[in-house]
């Protein structure tokens, strides 16, 4: 049975790649950088890009596959800068979603690299990768037979010579970003997430091995220490952030430094299911969740630029969505705009796509998804996603619901 089920996903993965003109017609378009909707627009889409965007009545040439939207609304893809993604079958699950684009943050053998260069070749529809190929942390573990070269690092990832391997055999092994250790982690029981793991020092010598190829640092870090220690160093990113004090937070700021809460793991830690179970991690959770809420609030009222994450691996038992997170931003005091930007234009930013990611625009990757409702209006309506398209193939299609 497994067999079977791993043939029809490798079948299903290379019967993509032939790109269709496609006019998506009906369409209440929202473009994620202006706040309005653009009613009855045709969204024209030519070897997988968008062509170009009209107007109902306009004319539309035979060759062109037309996708009456129904009135639904049109916006770009979201993106999900907190990834475990390694396998097809969860790449499936995430489009499904209405994710199009996944920066990853450590998978055990190179598996997001593979999913990168499907996806770029049309192999699979997406969803798009930014791949961080293997956590750079004091302890590999399995993980050590990633690559052969790695086989010195059995024993520890400590000092400057083991830290600046791991990095270049990364980016070696086609890593576009590079995922490393400022604390420990929330979501096992014997580890205390506040604690700091790499020194200031240590990080640095890891964004500046990152920086010399170009290849920016996310950081995890939940305590406060652990972050300063990042930012300080140089990071792109700081990954949950639970425990930043308003000092860090401002630092953040004047640096530049991005914040992925991953809010709705969290969330996960304290509900029955999902990707993390158990009573000392439920108990943590209700403890957490007010911290993150408050440094969430902090963030967005100093204006640092917050993205979406889900932190999950998109297993079939998952249960935290961006979609989810966006609706927890909104509950925390973002707009919707701001909170649909955190998962599109902001996301693209910050994963270095946003010349040709995260708006519906002429000359941009036609990576969009429509849904029920105007989510500038209602947020939910990221949860029920009708229609995927990435890199310009159809990825899910739930209209038109009547039969004629």
């Amino acid at each position: 049975m497994i067999r079977l089920t791993l043939l029809f996903l490798l079948c299903t993965a290379f019967t993509f790649g032939q790109q269709k003109d496609i006019a998506l017609t009906h369409a209440n378009l929202f473009n994620g950088f202006e706040n309005k909707i653009y009613p009855n627009s045709i969204v024209f889409i030519k070897g997988g890009k968008i062509e170009r965007i009209g107007k109902g009545g306009d004319a539309i040439a035979p060759t062109y596959q037309i996708i009456d939207c129904q009135g639904y609304y049109l916006m770009p893809g979201m993106m999900d800068a907190h990834s475990h993604l390694d396998n097809l079958a969860s790449a499936k699950r995430a489009l499904e979603t209405g994710v199009t684009t996944v920066r990853t943050a450590g998978v055990a053998a190179f598996q997001d690299v593979s999913l990168m260069e499907l996806a770029k070749a049309g192999r699979i529809p997406g969803p798009d990768v930014i791949p961080a190929g293997v956590y750079v942390s004091p302890n590999l573990e399995e993980t050590v037979l990633a690559d052969t070269r790695l086989g010195s690092l059995i024993t520890g990832v400590k000092s400057d010579e083991e830290l600046k391997l791991l990095v270049n055999v990364n980016i070696d092994r086609g890593a576009k970003v590079i995922k490393t250790r400022g604390t420990e982690r929330a979501g096992r029981p014997d580890t205390d997430p506040r604690e700091q793991v790499y020194t200031e020092k240590q990080i640095q010598v890891i964004v500046q091995e990152a920086g010399k190829r170009g290849v920016p640092v996310m950081i995890h870090a939940h305590g406060d220490e652990g972050s300063r220690a990042a930012v300080l160093a140089g990071a792109k990113s700081i990954e949950h952030g639970t425990f930043l004090s308003d000092e860090t937070l401002r630092l953040m700021k004047e640096r530049g430094a991005f914040l992925v809460p991953t809010f709705i793991t969290l969330e996960d830690l304290i509900q029955p299911g999902g990707d993390y179970d158990g009573p000392v991690l439920a108990l943590r959770g209700k403890f957490m969740i007010p911290q993150a809420e408050r440094v969430f609030k902090k963030a967005h009222e100093l204006g640092i630029k917050i993205v979406t994450g889900a932190d999950n691996s998109y297993t079939a038992m998952t249960t935290s969505r961006i979609s989810l997170e966006c609706a927890h931003y909104v509950r925390m005091g973002m707009t919707n705009f701001e909170a649909i930007q955190s998962t599109t234009v902001l996301a693209a930013e910050l994963l270095g796509v946003d010349k040709t990611s995260g708006k519906i625009e002429k000359g941009f990757e036609a990576d969009l998804i429509l849904v029920p409702a105007n989510p500038l209006e209602d947020i939910r309506a990221l949860q029920d996603v009708l229609l995927v398209m990435s890199n310009g193939q159809l990825a899910l299609k739930r209209i038109p619901f009547g039969k004629e």
